[in-house]
């Protein structure tokens, strides 16, 4: 091969290479952009770690580290949040940095400090996994035993109950028949923060669906004098 040839080849070869690195970088670039958003607005719910905000369509943020003044304050606030888009959670964004607005210009109160704590997330494909409960009468156990991750449509009330000479409140989900007339209870005995900020998210209705992880069946008798079927927790809740 002639000498010209060969520096031809060496210059074709390089603009190449240039080409692929310039493609590669915009492409990495392209890609963490994608994973990255940037959104301003007002904290509509703030409960625990996770926040939401409107603007965040289809988002829930989760916090991971300390915000000034805590969580629950930002409700009512307006707030621009850096997040980092989840892959593997689509609903889910984690909170890099947000910043209160102040008058006309907005100030640092929160960076991420670490990774977040998912063990109370529950995943949209995590509904498929619990059987929705049609309950019918207290005395047809037929209809919810044997369960452990169920759904039922009800309503979430607290009330003061007398155990012994303390009165104490206890939470239970209220089933009732279409005419409003009460069919049974579920005991409450936990409600995770996630399972909270949808019931804030959700202020707006008295009555929805509650994913439940069953716990401990009531006695019979026990549930001729109170209605109580069960004891639950409640992971999830959703209008669905």
């Amino acid at each position: 091969m002639t000498s010209w040839k060969k520096v031809a080849l060496c210059i074709i070869l390089n603009i190449c290479l240039i080409t692929l690195g310039s493609f590669t970088a915009y492409s990495q670039q392209a890609s963490t952009s994608d994973q990255e958003k940037v959104f301003e607005g007002t904290v509509k719910t703030a409960v625990g770690k996770y926040i939401y905000l409107p603007e965040a369509k289809g988002l829930d943020i989760i916090i991971a580290g300390n915000v000034e003044g805590g969580v629950e304050n930002l409700i009512g606030k307006q707030v621009r949040v850096s997040v980092s888009l989840l892959p593997d959670k689509a609903n889910l964004a984690v909170a890099n940095s947000i910043e209160l607005k102040d008058g006309n210009n907005y100030r640092n109160i929160y960076t991420r400090s670490g990774e977040p704590d998912y063990s109370d997330y529950f995943p949209p494909s995590a509904r498929d996994q619990y059987v929705a409960l049609n309950i019918t009468a207290i005395n047809k156990p037929v209809e919810w035993q044997g369960k452990t991750n169920v759904k039922v449509y009800g309503l979430l009330q607290t009330s003061e109950v007398k155990q012994g000479t303390a009165t104490v409140p206890v939470t239970h989900i209220v089933i009732q028949d279409k005419k409003g007339k009460e069919i049974a209870r579920i005991i409450v005995n936990n409600i995770t923060d996630y399972a909270r900020f949808y019931i804030s998210k959700l202020r707006l209705f008295d009555r929805f669906w509650f994913y439940l992880n069953v716990k401990d069946q009531v006695d019979k008798k026990v549930t001729a004098r109170t209605k109580e079927i069960f004891s639950a927790d409640v992971v999830f809740c959703g209008l669905y």
